[in-house]
């Protein structure tokens, strides 16, 4: 793919306008010297911005995202153009404005920017002998419609002069994907609003947007009378003017309460306090995984926040993807197979919304499956709105069939973790697996000659190669996908199509037994070139069951042959590999190599070691991230319970990850060395079932009951429903 598939790329400032004033409040500080904030792995601070503007901060919602000083903003499923040419439309940004020093500052004037991702926040700082001026910039965390931009000055010695500085904007009300207009004034905000120019598919609607916002004005000055002062613009978006208009009158509320920002960096804290992880280890370690969990939050919804509608996970999230970057925002397999896991263990409601937007672009994937002359669900390389295919380029499209089998495992991921039937019985999660199978079993063909099942002319995730036969990951996730589509048909009391287990049973999985390892497709030669992680996705993320001498030798063939120009997340999963043979130094030196996709100051992830690709990476992210939740803990989620093998890799004494959802128990789970500890620290309710750990290989178990730590000695297990 783009990182997935590395396809080619293709490629006002109002002076009159009154700022809305809080009465003054407490001057937001920096909290940390550059120097002390560097050795904070939850604060990235500089006292310059990178000099390639696609590494700047993102401030993004699961509504809302932008780059700061960025002069566009994106909204969560609004896309503008035709078939494969449709992309993320554009929209001017509001927040792109620039604290700049006031006349006369003088070369004492210190700057810092700082990206704090405990309160979600963004704050650029000037500060000279006599004051201290702060701009702050935030997608807000309860409002994620409502993006905010604050600005505090204040006094720092005596003197009665007054402070003005300056505010450089930027803003013009045009889009190259949008039919804009300047409306009517409401609520003291100005109105901007229009709709695409060129729906998806023919004859689809033009999607309508409306924004809100609170101008800047080209100065603001600290009277003379006053020791601090703060003023707040608000950007309020909607899909319509009441809603865009309902936004900016709850965000309004909060601001006369002065409680605007409290109210965000109050959510940010409960979040953190409800799920997160640490290690005590190096602090590059420890920063590429709060950045990567940060990014990862952000374009999520807060726990419990009500009727959240996804439009599914781009690689570079709501920060990019116009036309021409980042793929266009379309959705690829990264998002079920590189970032759902993640998602999953800690907010299961969000998985469940990435799961129903595969469930709404089922028809599309129908009609991929039908133009391609094959029964059931075929679902798009590239995925907009409407699930048909709108990648660019055929190869990709045709070929790379196996995001099929990414989809449906992560609908297995969820069932076995949630047991939510109901999203199988009534919300179509039935219907997508079993469209899947239908699709796998009209796609293979039998070989009279080898006696099974083949799948030819396929693209596996290593896009260096195209057109091969039985690509060995793909043809172990259609297995997956029939035995699970045959298992939920138990479970809901259909029968069970035996062509089904047939395929299963009887598709070709490429074996080696002489070299003892799966080549990556009928004919590949040990040392030929992989662009990524492929046959190593055995064993981890892709359930496969491998003798400990076979995936270690797939894990050395392909580490020598895999490209250093590809995408970010691969190493990740040669570290899961490793740590699952206990191999502590070789795991931490593939994480050190994920380290050269982590852009500083902020931590900002590229798709390529070398800064090119897509940006801010969520999927590298996503591998990251699952090399700590599953390689460090061994966790493996499957119908038996959450299996655990936990291994600490070279240079990582412990691990601490809390707030892990397994069948509706928040679960903190940490390891040393020598000993793990398990608490079961909330119930969704008193309909949750009991768990407790069974060990391995002793079969002790121990019951996990709410606020009781289980603490033993360093070894494998299971966490599992108590037997009644």
């Amino acid at each position: 793919m783009a990182t997935s598939a590395s396809r080619p790329w293709r490629g006002s400032t109002d002076p009159e306008a009154e700022p809305r004033m809080q009465a003054p409040a407490q001057v937001p500080q920096v909290e940390r010297s550059v120097k002390a904030a560097g050795e904070d792995p939850t604060v990235f601070a500089a006292h310059s911005l990178p000099s390639d503007p696609r590494l700047l901060a993102t401030v993004t919602s699961a509504y809302l995202g932008t780059r700061v000083y960025h002069d566009t903003m994106h909204v969560s499923g609004v896309y503008n153009g035709a078939g494969v040419s449709t992309h993320r439309a554009a929209l001017p940004s509001t927040l792109n404005v620039r604290l700049g020093a006031p006349a006369g500052a003088g070369e004492q004037l210190t700057e810092t920017f700082a990206l704090d991702t405990n309160t979600g926040s963004f704050l650029h700082t000037l500060e000279g002998p006599h004051f201290q001026a702060s701009q702050r910039l935030y997608a807000h965390r309860t409002l994620p419609q409502v993006l905010v931009s604050s600005v505090t000055v204040a006094r720092l010695a005596a003197g009665r002069q007054p402070v003005t500085v300056q505010l450089q904007a930027a803003f013009s009300p045009e889009s190259p994907d949008l039919d804009l207009h300047l409306g009517p004034d409401l609520q003291g905000a100005r109105h901007l609003f229009g709709h695409t120019l060129v729906p998806e598919q023919p004859g689809g609607a033009h999607q309508e947007v409306h924004v809100l916002w609170t101008p800047v004005p080209p100065v603001l000055t600290l009277p003379e009378d006053e020791e601090d002062r703060a003023w707040e613009f608000l950007t309020a978006v909607g899909s319509s003017q009441a809603e865009a208009q309902a936004r900016l009158v709850e965000a309004l509320r909060l601001q006369a309460q002065g409680a605007l920002y409290t109210a965000h960096t109050r959510a940010w804290a409960q979040l953190w306090a409800g799920c997160g992880l640490e290690v005590a280890g190096p602090l590059p370690l420890r920063q590429a995984l709060r950045s990567a969990l940060y990014y990862l939050l952000s374009a999520l919804p807060q726990p419990g926040a009500p009727g959240h509608i996804s439009h599914g996970l781009s690689p570079g999230g709501l920060s990019n993807g116009s036309q021409d970057e980042c793929y266009w925002g379309h959705v690829f397999w990264d998002q079920d197979l590189w970032l759902f896991p993640n998602v999953l263990m800690f907010h299961p409601e969000a998985a469940r919304a990435l799961l129903e937007y595969r469930v709404r672009t089922l028809g599309g994937a129908l009609e991929n499956a039908r133009r391609l002359g094959y029964q059931g669900a075929k679902f798009a390389w590239e995925s907009a709105s409407s699930g048909e295919e709108v990648c660019p380029e055929d190869i990709y499209g045709v070929q790379e069939i196996h995001v099929n089998g990414a989809v449906v495992l992560a609908f297995e991921l969820y069932y076995h973790t949630t047991q939510d039937l109901q999203l199988f019985r009534e919300a179509g999660g039935w219907e997508l697996v079993s469209a899947v199978a239908e699709f796998w079993c009209s796609r293979v063909e039998w070989s009279p000659e080898e006696e099974n099942y083949h799948l030819r002319g396929v693209m596996p995730p290593d896009e260096f190669h195209c057109g091969v036969n039985n690509s060995v990951y793909t043809n172990v996730l259609v297995q997956n996908s029939l035995r699970f589509a045959a298992a939920l048909a138990r479970e809901l009391g259909l029968p069970v199509p035996g062509r089904w287990l047939e395929v299963a049973g009887k598709i070709k999985v490429p074996f080696d037994p002489k070299r003892n390892f799966h080549p990556e497709f009928d004919g590949y030669e040990p040392g030929e070139e992989v662009k990524q992680a492929d046959v190593v996705l055995l064993g981890y993320p892709v359930p496969f069951p491998l003798r400990p001498a076979v995936r270690r030798k797939n894990l050395e063939i392909y580490e020598a042959a895999t490209s250093p120009r590809g995408p970010a997340m691969s190493w990740s999963m040669f570290a899961v590999g490793w740590m699952e043979l206990k191999d502590r130094a070789r795991a931490w030196g593939l994480l050190e190599r994920c380290f050269a996709n982590v852009a500083e100051p902020f931590k900002v992830w590229t798709e390529n070691a070398d800064g090119s690709g897509a940006v801010n990476f969520l999927t590298g992210m996503g591998g990251f991230l699952q090399a700590a939740l599953f390689g460090f803990t061994g966790f493996r989620i499957s119908r038996m319970g959450l299996a655990f093998d936990p291994s600490c890799p070279a240079g990582v004494s412990g691990v601490r990850i809390w707030g892990v959802v397994y069948l509706g128990s928040r679960i903190s789970f940490s390891f040393s060395e020598d000993t793990v500890t398990i608490e079961v620290t909330a119930r969704a309710g008193p309909w949750t079932p009991p768990l407790e750990a069974e060990l391995q290989p002793s079969g002790a178990r121990l019951p996990l009951p709410p606020g009781h730590k289980a603490s033993f000695p360093l070894c494998a297990g299971r966490i599992q429903r108590c037997p009644l």
